[in-house]
């Protein structure tokens, strides 16, 4: 079966799921909140971030773009699920698990983009003159930033619950870990942490950092992690019974 068929169906699945939608909603609502929260924010803070304050909305929301990854494909284990009659319609179990990695990633992305967009303009009037010293330059690497960003997150959902095979342990291990554990992890680690997925990936939302990464060296490093984790889940969907 060629690969467009494939993914259009796919993409139909997605669409039938009505939790999927609210996860995707989830993700913009949540970063239009905090975003509106910068005007709050002490700008005479010697650290203060203009960038970040914008963007400050991106960390929670990624947990309803990781809950988005991880939901989209168990369902297909959930009760039965669709794993075995998909599998049974596309016998190339390495083309259906792309176009399911491609119906995530398509969705997601735009909906960060969106999310980028929302919490420039929000973000922004929130700040008022204090946004005065972002660049134009740094303001459109942040929405670019958003959707790539949260893409990756989403994905390393996906490939991490297809080698778990549970929407419930990816969920269990990636959540606590963004939340608490990259944190408490950087108290301790220093420059070392700047390493992990999602902190790594986050530089780009700041508009100076003394990191030896860079924003979009830190996005390449959440996209190794993203990488890992879906030649993970590929391994384990072309290996494992359905």
């Amino acid at each position: 079966m060629p690969f467009a068929p494939v993914l259009h169906a796919e993409l139909l699945k997605i669409r039938t799921l009505r939790s999927l939608y609210g996860a995707l909603v989830a993700v913009l609502a949540v970063a239009a909140v905090f975003a509106a929260l910068a005007g709050t924010s002490d700008t005479a803070e010697p650290g203060f971030d203009p960038l970040f304050a914008v963007f400050l909305g991106i960390a929670p929301a990624q947990i309803a773009a990781i809950a988005f990854g991880a939901t989209a494909l168990s369902s297909e284990f959930q009760g039965g699920g669709g794993l075995r009659p998909a599998l049974t319609a596309v016998p190339w179990r390495g083309r259906w698990f792309t176009a399911k990695v491609v119906a995530v990633a398509l969705p997601t992305l735009a909906v960060g983009l969106l999310t980028g967009a929302v919490s420039l303009v929000v973000g922004t009037a929130a700040l008022g003159e204090a946004a005065d010293g972002i660049s134009a330059a740094q303001l459109t690497r942040g929405v670019l930033a958003c959707g790539v960003y949260l893409t990756l997150m989403a994905l390393l959902a996906t490939g991490l619950t297809a080698l778990l095979r549970s929407g419930v342990a990816t969920l269990s291990i990636l959540i606590p870990f963004v939340l608490i554990v990259s944190f408490v992890i950087g108290d301790a680690a220093g420059g070392a942490v700047d390493y992990l997925p999602d902190r790594a990936g986050q530089l780009a939302f700041q508009q100076h950092t003394d990191s030896s990464l860079g924003p979009w060296t830190g996005l390449a490093v959440t996209a190794l992690w993203t990488a890992a984790a879906l030649a993970a889940g590929a391994w384990s969907v072309r290996r494992r019974d359905a």
